[in-house]
């Protein structure tokens, strides 16, 4: 080529294969690209978001429901295990703010130790809703229920109150 050459012709054409020619044929991908991912992209998010917030209700439910085993373990008497298991799972889950939309607490003493020296244990199973729609999206449907179940064993040799044996 002469120095006289018009700059067209200088200019050697793209052929298929070489970055020039690819640079030309991705014009406006990355907004199509952006525009199909952004969607998936929320979607993903706001998923992950859900899973954390139920995995918060079910650390919520789990501590709440060991608190209660071991505050209705120390007690002397079934009955008052049941009231101390019932205020340590309301102050646990209290603690949590609104993660429980509803919650239940149902404490088993049937295994609470009559005599000082008898083995026993109190299982505490609490039950825990938690709302998606705290998230606030649109559209995102339900709730999902959490339970945890924990046991306690009750100390044999502590002082047990007079269950209405023969006295002795």
């Amino acid at each position: 080529m002469s120095p006289h050459t018009p700059p067209k012709a200088r200019r050697a054409p793209a052929r298929a294969g070489t970055w020039r020619a690819r640079l030309r044929e991705d014009t406006g991908a990355y907004t199509l690209e952006a525009l199909v991912c952004t969607p998936v992209v929320l979607f993903v998010v706001v998923l992950l978001a859900a899973y954390g917030l139920a995995g918060i209700g079910d650390t919520t439910t789990a501590n709440a429901a060991a608190a209660a085993a071991r505050a209705a373990s120390r007690a002397s008497a079934p009955e008052g295990a049941e009231a101390a298991g019932q205020d340590a799972a309301r102050s646990a889950l209290s603690k949590a703010g609104r993660t429980c939309e509803e919650s239940s607490i149902e404490i088993d003493v049937s295994n609470f130790p009559k005599a000082v020296g008898d083995p026993g244990q109190v299982s505490v199973t609490v039950t825990c809703t938690v709302s998606l729609s705290q998230l606030m999206v649109p559209g995102l449907p339900g709730a999902k229920t959490l339970e945890s179940t924990r046991v306690s064993y009750v100390d044999q040799y502590n002082s047990r109150t007079d269950q209405g044996g023969d006295g002795s």
